[in-house]
C-alpha cells in the first residue's frame, strides 16, 4: 500500500484537548510534504475556525469545514459551499430549544447565539479564535446561509437522543452527528466528511486505496468509508475504532504522528 494523500479530523485527532498542536504532529506533516505525500484537515468547525492550521502545517490544499459542508483552499476562496435552508434549520434549532439546549447558529463568516453564558461558549471561543455575535434570539438574518447548527451540552446522553430526534423528525433534510460527545452538530442534508475525500481524490487524480484518513468520532466514519485507510485515535469513540482499519495512541501522547511514522511514512 503506497499511500499519496492524508486527510485528518481536526478536534480530539490532530490537536490537543488544549487545542494545541504537539511538536511531534507538526514533524510528522512536514515529513508527509517533503515526501511528496498531500495533506489535508476536515473538522466540523466553521472554515475560519481553521485559519490556525494553515501556516504552522503549511497546508495547500483545500481544507473543509462544516464537515465538508463549505470545502475552501487555504485562501478561503470557496471551492463547494452548501447551506441548510432555512425553514430546516428553524426546526432544528426548535428541537434543541425544545430539549433544552441553547444552540449555535454559523451563518456566513458569523457565529450567532442567543446565550453568552451557555454550555462551552468559552471552549468554542478558545478553539476557534473568534467571538460569537450574542442576540436576544434568532429571526429570519439568521437562517438566509446557515452552514452548520450545534447544539452543546454536558448531558452527553441528551446530546444523543437529540442528534437520534433530528435525525428521525429530519430525516433526508439534514445531517446530524456529534463531533464531540457534548456537541451535535447540524450541516446540510447529503453532505459529510466523505465528501473532502472525494473532492481531493478527483483533484489529485487518486484512488482510494491511495489515501489515509485520521478520526476520533462518529462523523468521521463517512471519511473512514471514503478512504482506502482509516486509523481511529486512541481516544475515540468504540464504533470508531471498529470501523478503522488501524488504530493509534490519544491525541494527547503523540498518537497522531506515531501513527503517520508507522502506516504511512514506513510504506
Amino acid at each position: 500500500m503506497t499511500i499519496k494523500l492524508v486527510i485528518s479530523d481536526v478536534d480530539g485527532t490532530l490537536v490537543t484537548k488544549e487545542k494545541a498542536l504537539l511538536p511531534s504532529t507538526v514533524e510528522a506533516v512536514h515529513k508527509l510534504h517533503a515526501r511528496g505525500i498531500g495533506f489535508s484537515i476536515c473538522s466540523s468547525r466553521p472554515p475560519f475556525g481553521l485559519r490556525m492550521m494553515i501556516g504552522p502545517l503549511q497546508l495547500k490544499l483545500p481544507i473543509g469545514g462544516y464537515n465538508a459542508g463549505a470545502i475552501v483552499e487555504t485562501d478561503f476562496t470557496v471551492v463547494e459551499q452548501k447551506s441548510i435552508p432555512p425553514d430546516i434549520a428553524r426546526q432544528a434549532v426548535d428541537i434543541f430549544h425544545q430539549n433544552g439546549i441553547d444552540c449555535w447558529v454559523f451563518v456566513g463568516d458569523e457565529w450567532v447565539v442567543t446565550n453568552r453564558h451557555g454550555a462551552h461558549v468559552d471552549h468554542e471561543i478558545h478553539t476557534i479564535n473568534t467571538a460569537p455575535t450574542v442576540v436576544p434570539a434568532f429571526d429570519d438574518s439568521h437562517f438566509r446561509a446557515v452552514g452548520k447548527i450545534v447544539g452543546p451540552s454536558d448531558d452527553y446522553d441528551l446530546v444523543a437522543r437529540v442528534e437520534h430526534t433530528l435525525r428521525e423528525v429530519l430525516a433526508g433534510r439534514v445531517t446530524a452527528a456529534r463531533s464531540q460527545p457534548y456537541y451535535c452538530d447540524v450541516t446540510p442534508p447529503g453532505i459529510d466528511k466523505g465528501r473532502i475525500v472525494e473532492v481531493l481524490a478527483a483533484r489529485l487524480g487518486l484512488a482510494a486505496n491511495e489515501i489515509a484518513v485520521l478520526g476520533d468520532m462518529e462523523n468521521d466514519l463517512q471519511m473512514f468509508a471514503k478512504a482506502g485507510f482509516s486509523i481511529a485515535m486512541g481516544n475515540g469513540a468504540d464504533a470508531v475504532k471498529a470501523a478503522a482499519s488501524a488504530t493509534t495512541g490519544s491525541n494527547e501522547d503523540g498518537g497522531w504522528a506515531a501513527a503517520i511514522e508507522r502506516y504511512v511514512l514506513a510504506g
